[in-house]
């Protein structure tokens, strides 16, 4: 059976994206509380992305951070041990509008173990979800409020999220096997 691969956002796409989504959590956030915390590891270049686009809309410097979640997980027996990035997070949490940033989300397990390594910071006024992709299939109850795309997928099928930080290019791609 051959591999069909589909592009879903283009370059072009993606940067548009990232400006709506800039947008909207600017319409939603007490600027002077806002942080950005990305999950690696390409949350964390678009929590970078979206800060720049914040930065470029409001004059507003916005703190990010990145936040690695391998050791909050219940899957690691069936993922496997990886080795953790450095949580890099430079400020205080508590009393802040946190925004988790994520590139895809499925099951929502990633998210339900970034919010159980959110508490060890501090503790946020609020916590917020954005996502470039969400393809459905949870496992979990929870839900972003803020996403790129919205895409319903079959459970086999992919999705790959390339960033220019770290692939190169930008874009997204649904691979069917």
């Amino acid at each position: 059976m051959a591999t069909e691969v589909i592009e879903i956002l283009s370059a072009e796409e993606v940067r548009r994206t990232v400006t709506r989504l800039a947008s909207q959590v600017i319409e939603r956030s007490d600027l002077s509380k806002l942080v950005l915390l990305g999950i690696y590891t390409r949350g964390v270049n678009l929590a970078h992305m979206l800060a720049r686009q914040i930065e470029t809309l409001e004059q507003v410097t916005v703190p990010v951070g990145a936040i690695d979640i391998t050791f909050y997980r219940d899957d690691l027996d069936t993922i496997g041990i990886r080795t953790p990035a450095k949580t890099e997070i430079s400020f205080d949490l508590s009393g802040k509008t946190v925004v988790l940033v994520d590139d895809v989300i499925f099951k929502g397990r990633t998210i339900r173990a970034a919010l159980n390594a959110v508490n060890d910071y501090g503790r946020p006024e609020v916590i917020r979800l954005v996502v470039l992709v969400d393809r459905g299939h949870r496992e979990v109850p929870i839900h972003p409020d803020f996403i790129g795309k919205q895409l319903p997928t079959a459970k086999e099928e992919q999705v790959k999220v390339y960033l220019q930080e770290v692939d190169g290019r930008d874009g997204v791609e649904l691979i069917r096997v």
